[in-house]
């Protein structure tokens, strides 16, 4: 997960102002998040490179709660043909990656934590699934994908400044009409029960703002451990949209219905999840969405 320490770095956008220098401020910040286990500050704990919890990631597919982060991806991505390139950027055990193949895409995975990717490889050894570096932005071809999807990653990145250079990074890698996809959570996550997710042993995530560390437990896997995430509603992600040059093609906030192949808890009437399909500003008129 992304810690603390780098919380202090965030760019301030409130002037509207496009993120500037965005290259040389990620560098630095990913930098401070992934300070070593020396007696320096401790700012990044790569939670997801333990094995023990790579394996039990391994085991979940798109069932429970995040079922509804699934369901309408194929209606939002229908726009893309069998055979589009796509980027899973945060890939995890490759669970979105499989995912999109299963769509027929030739999609491709990337993540910093490689006992994940050791999951992902066994689940799919034809799949490409490679590790990137923490300490700085992933070097990726221009203009090479249609499509880059980002499943939950976001929500351990944990400042608008990281957050907007690696959307600048990954916009550079579209095709001209390529897109970026994130699945995130909602603010609604962390203070209500679920299918797959328990938050009431966590009663102050309900006190967080913005940029807070908020925690929850996974149920649907062995290791209990609660996983913390950073707190970022709509409309921080909004901002961070304009600083990184990306319009808003369109928003879905799904909910659970009642023929939905699972039994759900606060699912019908609270969306845990947000998903946003963006495009650089320059291709398309602003979305009304």
């Amino acid at each position: 997960m992304w810690g603390m320490a780098a919380l202090g770095i965030s760019r301030v956008f409130a002037d509207g102002r496009r993120l500037k220098d965005w290259s040389s401020c990620l560098v630095e910040a990913l930098k401070v998040v992934a300070v070593s286990k020396s007696g320096m500050p401790s700012g990044f704990t790569n939670v997801y490179a333990d094995p023990m919890l790579a394996q039990a990631y391994a085991t979940l597919e798109c069932a429970g709660t995040y079922y509804l982060a699934f369901r309408d991806l194929p209606v939002l991505l229908r726009r893309y043909p069998p055979g589009g390139r796509a980027l899973d950027f945060g890939c995890g055990t490759g669970r979105s990656t499989r995912f999109l193949k299963n769509l027929g895409l030739c999609a491709e995975g990337i993540d910093i934590a490689e006992a994940m990717l050791a999951q992902a490889r066994l689940v799919d050894p034809q799949g490409s699934y490679r590790v990137v570096p923490i300490d700085r932005p992933p070097e990726l071809p221009r203009q090479s994908y249609d499509l880059v999807l980002a499943a939950f990653a976001f929500d351990n990145i944990p400042t608008p400044a990281i957050k907007a250079g690696l959307l600048v990074r990954l916009s550079k890698a579209l095709r001209p009409e390529g897109r970026i996809v994130l699945i995130v959570s909602t603010p609604e996550l962390y203070t209500h029960e679920w299918a797959s997710f328990s938050t009431k042993a966590f009663p102050e995530n309900g006190r967080a703002q913005s940029g807070d560390p908020v925690r929850i437990i996974i149920k649907d896997v062995p290791d209990s451990r609660p996983v913390e995430d950073i707190l970022f509603p709509d409309a921080a992600y909004r901002e961070v949209f304009d600083a990184a040059g990306l319009r808003l093609v369109q928003s879905l906030r799904p909910l659970g219905a009642l023929d939905d192949p699972v039994t759900w808890v606060s699912e019908t009437t609270v969306a845990p999840w947000s998903l946003y399909e963006l495009a650089p500003a320059e291709s398309i008129p602003a979305s009304t969405a």
